[in-house]
C-alpha cells in the first residue's frame, strides 16, 4: 500500500511539474527584470543558462532528422529571454555596485572578464567584438537565410508531396493509417520550419542586443563611476570595462552555442540511420580522399625551410586515416556483395516500378492483374514478367534486332480485369483477362460446350471460354486446349510486336546492328554507312522490311546489296524493294519448311495486267482500284486463306514486282499475317505449289458490267 501511495504521488509530482514547469519559469525571468539580484545568484543563473544552451546544441547534434526536435523553435525563444533577463539584471548589479571592486558582480563575471582581457582593455575589447562578429555575421546570418529559404521550399513542396500521398493510397501501397500519419508529418514539417524561419530572427537580435548592451554598460559605467563615485577615468575604465567584458562574454559564449545549434537544426539533411557525427564520419571518411591528402602534406614535410616535423606528422597522420578508411570500405563490400550478385541475376527482368516516359512499348494492367507482375519469391519474376522477357528474347532472334524493354505498370483508370498495350503513347490493342480462371480453345475433335464466359482469343479472334480452375481436367479431356492467363497476353504481345517492329527500331539500335557487324566486316560497313547510304536512309529501309515481317538478321546481305545499287539513284523505299530479293529467303524459311513445297496464291494474268495498268495511271498516289473490284478480290484472298490455315499454311500472295508494294498495303489493311511477296523473290531451289488463282471470275463480272454500261449508253 505504501509503495502504491508513493509511485501516486511520484506521478502527481512529475505531472505537476511538467504542467507548471514552464509557468513558473517565465515568472522567474519577469522576476530576474525587475527584482535586484544578488552576486551569488548571478553566479548560479549563468552556469544554468551556460548547461541549457549546451544542452541544447547536443540534442540538435544527435537528432536524425530535424524534425525530431521540432520542440527546438519554442526552447530556442525561452534560452534567448534567459539571457536577456540575466543581462538586464546583471547590468543592474555592475552599475549599481561596480565601484566596490571587480567582484561585486559575481565571481563568474569577474573570472570571465579577467581571463579574456589579459591585462589590456583593448584585448578584451577586441577579442569580444571578433565572437559578436563571428555570432552575428557568419553563423546568426547564415542560419537566417537557411531558415528562410528551407521554410519556402518546404511550403511549396507539400502540395505535391500530399498528391504523391493520395497516389500510394489510391494504388494501395499504403493503408489509410498510414497516409494519415504522413499527411501529418507533412504538417509538422511545414509548421517547424516556419517557425524556425521566425526563431532564427531571435538569435540575430540576441547577438545586435549583446553590441547594444556592452556599449551602455561601458559609457554608464564611465559616467556612473567618474560622477557620483568620484573615480577617475582610468579606475572608472579598468573596474567597468572588466565587468562589462566579462558580462557579455558570459552572455555571448551560450549566444553563440544556440546559434550552432540553430544553424545545425536547418542544416541538417535527414537520415533514417546515422546521427550527424555518423553522416559525416561515414562521407567524409574516404580512402580516395585522404591518401591524396597525405601526399600534398609528405611533400610539404620535404621542402626545406618549412615545419617539417609538423608536416610529416600531418601526412603520417592523414595515411593512417586513409588506411583504416580502405578496410572497412572492404568490409562494406563484402557484406553488399550478395545483394549485387542478386542484381545481376536479375538483369533481364522486367519489374513493375520500371518507369520511364520515353518507354517504346508499354503494358498497361488494371488493378486486378497485379499479381501475374508480383512474385512471393523476391528472387524470381511474377509469371506474366517471365512471360514477356521470353517473348522478347524470341521477337529479338526472329527479327534480328533487340526488342525494346516493355514497360509494366498498373492503371487505376482501367477496369480491375483489363489491360491495354501501347507502342509510343498510342494505344495499339486491349482486352481482358481473368487471373483466377483459365482460357479454353475449343479444337476440331470437340463437341461439348463448357460453361464460362463467352470470348474471342485476343490474338486469333476464335471463338473461346475463361473456364474456372475445377473445370480444367473435363475441357481438356474434351479436346479444350486450356491456356494461362500471362500466356494469353503474352501471345497478344507477341502479335503486336511482329505487327509493329517497325516502329520499334530505331537510330541507335541500327548503330548498334553496325558496330557489331563491324567487328567481322569492317571494310564492308566503312564503304557503304554513310558514304553511300545515310544511317537515317538505312533506318528507314530497314522499317519497311520490317513492317513487312521480313528479317534483318543477315545484315551484311543488306548492306551488299546496297552497295550495288549504290550507282543507281533510289530513294530509301524504292531501295527497300530493291534489296529484298537478296534476302526474301530468310522470311520465306520462317513460313515454310525447306523440303516443302512453298503454297502460294496468284493472279489471273489479264487480272494482273489490269491492277498494272492502274497502278501506272495512279503513279506516286499508289494502287487506285474500284471499291467492288478490291472488295471482290480481298474476299477471294481471305476464303483461300481460311482453307489454307486449316492446313497450318501461312498466307502468302505472288505477284509482279511492279505491284507488289502497292497490293501489300492494300492486302495488310484487311489481313494482318498475309505476305506479299513478287516474282524475282521466289528462290530458284524453292519448289513452289499454287494453290489458288485470283482474278479470273472477277475479270468476266467486270467485263459484263462494263458491257452493260455500253449497252445502256
Amino acid at each position: 500500500m505504501d509503495l502504491v501511495l508513493k509511485t501516486f504521488q511520484k506521478e502527481n509530482f512529475l505531472s505537476f511539474a511538467r504542467t507548471f514547469s514552464i509557468p513558473i519559469g517565465i515568472m522567474i525571468l519577469i522576476a530576474m527584470m525587475v527584482i535586484p539580484l544578488q552576486p551569488w545568484m548571478l553566479d548560479i543563473l549563468f552556469t544554468s543558462n551556460l548547461l541549457v544552451s549546451l544542452l541544447v546544441l547536443m540534442v540538435a547534434l544527435q537528432t536524425f532528422r530535424p524534425l525530431d526536435f521540432s520542440s527546438f523553435p519554442t526552447v530556442l525563444l525561452f534560452a534567448t529571454v534567459l539571457r536577456l533577463g540575466l543581462n538586464v539584471a546583471s547590468t543592474r548589479v555592475i552599475l549599481k555596485s561596480g565601484h566596490n571592486g571587480t567582484d561585486s558582480a559575481g565571481s563568474i563575471i569577474e573570472a570571465f572578464g579577467e581571463f579574456v582581457m589579459s591585462g589590456s582593455y583593448a584585448v578584451g575589447l577586441f577579442v569580444f567584438s571578433i565572437l559578436v562578429i563571428i555570432n552575428l555575421i557568419v553563423i546568426t546570418k547564415g542560419a537566417g537565410r537557411v531558415s528562410e529559404v528551407a521554410a519556402r521550399f518546404t511550403l511549396d513542396a507539400m502540395p505535391g508531396k500530399q498528391m504523391a500521398i493520395d497516389a500510394d493510397l489510391n494504388a494501395g501501397i499504403i493503408t489509410s493509417e498510414e497516409a494519415k500519419g504522413r499527411r501529418n508529418e507533412i504538417a509538422k514539417e511545414g509548421e517547424f520550419y516556419g517557425a524556425m524561419d521566425g526563431a532564427a530572427k531571435f538569435v540575430k537580435g540576441d547577438a545586435i542586443a549583446g553590441i547594444l548592451i556592452l556599449v551602455i554598460n561601458i559609457i554608464g559605467g564611465l559616467i556612473i563611476g567618474s560622477v557620483m563615485h568620484d573615480l577617475t577615468i582610468g579606475e572608472s575604465a579598468e573596474t567597468y570595462i572588466l565587468l562589462t567584458v566579462g558580462d557579455g562574454l558570459v552572455a555571448q559564449i551560450p549566444s553563440l552555442l544556440l546559434a550552432m545549434a540553430t544553424a545545425t537544426i536547418v542544416t541538417r539533411i535527414s537520415s533514417d540511420n546515422n546521427d550527424l557525427a555518423g553522416q559525416i564520419s561515414k562521407q567524409m571518411g574516404l580512402s580516395k580522399a585522404w591518401v591524396p591528402v597525405s601526399a600534398v602534406l609528405l611533400l610539404f614535410g620535404l621542402v626545406p625551410g618549412m615545419p617539417n616535423t609538423l608536416f610529416l606528422t600531418g601526412a603520417f597522420l592523414s595515411g593512417l586515416i586513409a588506411w583504416f578508411a580502405s578496410k572497412r570500405d572492404g568490409l562494406n563490400q563484402i557484406e553488399e556483395q550478395p545483394e549485387s550478385k542478386n542484381e545481376e541475376e536479375n538483369i533481364g527482368n522486367i519489374e513493375i516500378d520500371e518507369v520511364s516516359d520515353n518507354a517504346s512499348i508499354s503494358l498497361d494492367l488494371g488493378y486486378g492483374l497485379i499479381s501475374l507482375v508480383d512474385s512471393t519469391d523476391k528472387k524470381s519474376a511474377g509469371p506474366l514478367i517471365s512471360k514477356i522477357t521470353s517473348i522478347r528474347k524470341q521477337v529479338s532472334k526472329d527479327l534480328g534486332f533487340i526488342i525494346p524493354n516493355v514497360r509494366v505498370k498498373d492503371d487505376l483508370s482501367l477496369d480491375a480485369n483489363s489491360y491495354k498495350i501501347r507502342i509510343g503513347h498510342t494505344i495499339v490493342a486491349e482486352d481482358k483477362i481473368y487471373v483466377d480462371r483459365k482460357l479454353a480453345m475449343p479444337g476440331d475433335e470437340t463437341q461439348i460446350k463448357i460453361q464460362g464466359i463467352q470470348v474471342k482469343d485476343p490474338s486469333f479472334g476464335l471463338d473461346a471460354v475463361w473456364i474456372e480452375q475445377h473445370l480444367v481436367a473435363k475441357a481438356e479431356s474434351n479436346h479444350y486446349m486450356v491456356i494461362e492467363p500471362e500466356a494469353v497476353v503474352g501471345t497478344h504481345l507477341n502479335q503486336i510486336l511482329l505487327k509493329y517492329a517497325g516502329e520499334l527500331i530505331s537510330q541507335d539500335d541500327v548503330q548498334s546492328l553496325l558496330d557489331n557487324l563491324s567487328k567481322t566486316h569492317p571494310q564492308l560497313v566503312q564503304s557503304v554507312i554513310p558514304k553511300l547510304v545515310p544511317l537515317h536512309h538505312l533506318t528507314i529501309i530497314l522499317r519497311n522490311l520490317l513492317v513487312e515481317r521480313v528479317p534483318i538478321n543477315d545484315l551484311k546481305k543488306i548492306l551488299e546489296a546496297l552497295s550495288n545499287l549504290s550507282e543507281k539513284k533510289l530513294s530509301p523505299d524504292e531501295l527497300s524493294e530493291a534489296v529484298r530479293p537478296a534476302i526474301s529467303s530468310l522470311l520465306i524459311q520462317k513460313i515454310s519448311n525447306v523440303n516443302e513445297p512453298l503454297d502460294v496464291i496468284t493472279f489471273n494474268p489479264e487480272f494482273e495486267q489490269m491492277l498494272i495498268s492502274m497502278t501506272k495511271k495512279s503513279g506516286s498516289d499508289g494502287l487506285l482500284i474500284d471499291p467492288s473490284l478490291a472488295k471482290q478480290m480481298i474476299k477471294s484472298i481471305i476464303d483461300v486463306g481460311e482453307k489454307s490455315s486449316v492446313a497450318g499454311n501461312s498466307l502468302v500472295v505472288v505477284t509482279s514486282p511492279i505491284i507488289r508494294k502497292d497490293l501489300s498495303i492494300l492486302l495488310r489493311q484487311h489481313v494482318d499475317d498475309i505476305v506479299v511477296l513478287s516474282f524475282t523473290e521466289l528462290p530458284e531451289n524453292k519448289r513452289v505449289k499454287v494453290i489458288a488463282t485470283i482474278g479470273e471470275q472477277i475479270t468476266t463480272e467486270n467485263k459484263k458490267e462494263q458491257k452493260n454500261e455500253n449497252t445502256t449508253i
